[in-house]
Parts: structure tokens; C-alpha cells; sequence
């Protein structure tokens, strides 16, 4: 199979971790007698000190001609510690959102058997922990109409959503469900925002559309309790997209480390791969990064853009094997040898 893959590093140690998950994407496509084709993009900050935008209109047609997209991460300390510079590298992440019609993040959420005692909860806890957040992605108060008034000293972020776009996203929910254990949670504040009774409204709406589904409702504090007491009771989470940049972050240290988590964002266009980990400019340019997330990512990839499971599951397992044997980088290695990022990219592809 040929595959057309945008490949767009961004900034900080996104670079190091997306060079890895090349590695190991090279490592798989040979073995199977696959012909991937890479063409990097810029983005973020990087993009903005190349061209003074964060995703350009050219690395917009890279990733619409390309059949998926492999993203690391965006962000630098310059732009977080200046709360009034026009342009930030963030802007790039909402924007490529928005023109590739990216609206449902794909977020899961497991435990890895050798690495259980890292996580801060305890194992009784989190042991047979595997479930998907569904966060909307394109609409909710980060696209909202935004300003300042009273000479600047009252802010405003508005909250919109239509009934369209929660049952694209619901759509989705449930299909996943179906594939599944059949239960879904829908995560809200009914019991305050109006937007988040459209939420509730449209999704007890499509009920009948899947009755073997067990859906349940709850409000999103009430959650945020919940994955931290017994993560194990969820699979399937639907939510606006608020609540779901929340709660995944929230969800994404069960597993005992940021670095370990994949995610994908699904839309109307090309979708995209990435890690849910930031772009952690301290590290940058140090070979200390974890990119584990970003190989999983991968995973992802080749799995739900080119439907190639075998593949997949061949990078999944030689990640597992990695972490059982002590290959790995200096956030998971404890008082045993630490790996540089490099070494462990190697390693995997050498084991694919």
C-alpha cells in the first residue's frame, strides 16, 4: 500500500519523538512492503519565526493532499509568558483544527501490566482501566465570540454549540460504543449550562437509534471525581470540548506517565495523530523525551487511517516488550539505566 503521510514536528521535542515514530513507521511499512511518502509541514512556533503564522496555507495543503497526519507538538515559554502577543502557536493548533473539520479527539486511556505501580493511584484502583474520551474539538467556548470591554477590565468567552455538531460527535460515541461494551457516558452541566442541556437533549434524541447502548449521564465535576477513584467503571466518554481538554489530562496519568498516551483527531478531511503530551521546551534538544506516545500514535495511524490492524498491533506489541524490558527513557527508567529518545526509537525498529 502506498501512504501519503504529513508529517509536521512543531516545536520543542516534538521533533526528537516524531523522528522516532518515523522510524519505527519506515521499520513497519518495510516488513509489510508498504511505500510511505513523508512531507514535512511547519507549524506552531517554528512556523512562526520561518513565515509569521503558526500554520500556514502551505503546510494546509500538505496536510489536505496527504492521506493522515503525524503531528508532535506545539508551544514555546516565550509566547506562554507574554499575555498580549497577537500571535501564538496555539492559534496555529485551533486553526488546523478548524480548516481540516478535526471535531472529535480520540482519546485513550490504559494501563501498561509493567508500569501499573508508576501510576500516583493505587493498583486496586486502576487495574483493567481501558476507555476512550470523545471530546468535541471545533466548537464550545475556544471558537466562541471572545473581547474585552470596560476599558479591558471585563473579559468574556462565549460557549456555542448547535444540535449538528453534538450528534456528530454523539454519532461517533455510540458507534464506538457498539464496537465496545456497549455504554456510553455522556459528561455535562446540565444542571447549569444551557449548552450543556442541548448536549443531554440531543444525545437522549439518538437513544433509540442504538438501544443496545447503556447510556449513561453525568455531570462533569462529578466525573472528574470518578476517574480518579474508579477509572475502570467508563469506557466510552462523549463531551464538549472544555470539559474534554480537562478531563483528559486529567485521565492521561493513570497510566503512570503523559508520555505514554496516543491520541487521534477525526474529521471531515485528513486526520491527524499525535501525542497528548505538550511540547516540553525544557527537554528540547536533549535526547531525554519519551516518545513512546508519539509511536503509538503511529499505531493509531496505520490502524484507524489505513486500516491496517496487523500492522498496529505489531508496534503496540514491541512498545509493551520495550517497557517490560527497561527500554526506556528517564521519566520511566526509576533507578535503572535511562535510554536516550534515540536509543529507544532504534531499538523499536530494530524489534519491528
Amino acid at each position: 500500500m502506498k501512504l501519503n503521510i504529513a508529517l509536521l514536528a512543531g516545536d520543542g521535542i516534538g521533533p526528537e519523538v516524531i523522528d522516532q515514530a518515523v522510524k519505527v513507521s519506515n521499520a513497519v511499512a518495510k516488513k509489510f512492503n508498504h511505500e510511505i511518502t513523508w512531507t514535512a509541514g511547519l507549524t506552531g512556533a517554528a512556523a512562526i519565526d520561518e513565515v509569521g503564522e503558526p500554520y500556514p496555507d502551505s503546510t494546509h495543503e500538505i496536510c489536505m493532499a496527504a492521506d493522515a497526519v503525524l503531528f508532535g507538538a506545539i508551544g514555546h515559554p516565550r509566547f506562554d509568558n507574554d499575555p498580549k502577543a497577537t500571535v501564538r502557536p496555539e492559534q496555529g493548533l485551533l486553526k488546523m483544527r478548524q480548516k481540516l473539520g478535526l471535531f472529535a479527539n480520540v482519546r485513550p486511556t490504559f494501563t501498561f501490566p509493567s508500569l501499573i505501580d508508576n501510576s500516583p493511584l493505587k493498583r486496586e484502583r486502576i487495574e483493567g482501566t481501558d476507555l476512550i474520551i470523545l471530546r468535541e474539538l471545533t466548537g464550545g467556548i475556544y471558537f466562541g465570540e471572545r473581547g474585552r470591554k470596560d476599558n479591558g477590565n471585563t473579559a468574556f468567552d462565549t460557549c456555542t454549540y448547535t444540535r449538528e455538531e453534538v450528534q456528530r460527535l454523539a454519532k461517533l460515541g455510540f458507534e464506538m460504543a457498539m464496537t465496545r461494551s456497549k455504554r456510553l457516558c455522556c459528561v455535562d452541566k446540565a444542571n447549569v449550562l444551557e449548552t450543556s442541556r442541548l448536549w443531554r437533549e440531543t444525545v437522549q434524541d439518538m437513544e433509540k437509534d442504538y438501544p443496545e447502548v447503556t447510556v449513561s449521564y453525568e455531570f462533569v465535576d462529578a466525573v472528574a471525581m470518578r476517574l480518579v477513584q474508579w477509572p475502570n467503571s467508563y469506557d466510552v466518554m462523549i463531551t464538549e470540548n472544555l470539559f474534554g481538554d480537562i478531563l483528559t489530562d486529567e485521565a492521561s496519568v493513570i497510566s503512570g506517565s503523559m508520555g505514554l498516551m496516543p491520541s487521534a483527531s477525526i474529521g471531515v478531511h485528513t486526520s491527524l495523530f499525535e501525542p497528548i503530551h505538550g511540547s516540553y521546551p525544557q527537554a528540547a534538544g536533549k535526547d531525554i523525551a519519551n516518545p513512546l506516545a508519539t509511536v503509538l500514535s503511529a499505531a493509531m495511524m496505520f490502524e484507524d487511517a489505513f486500516g491496517l490492524k496487523e500492522e498496529a498491533e505489531l508496534i503496540r506489541t514491541v512498545v509493551n516488550k520495550s517497557l517490560a524490558e527497561g527500554i526506556v527513557t528517564e521519566d520511566l527508567s526509576g533507578k535503572n539505566k535511562a535510554y536516550k529518545t534515540s536509543e529507544v526509537g532504534d531499538w523499536l525498529a530494530n524489534n519491528i
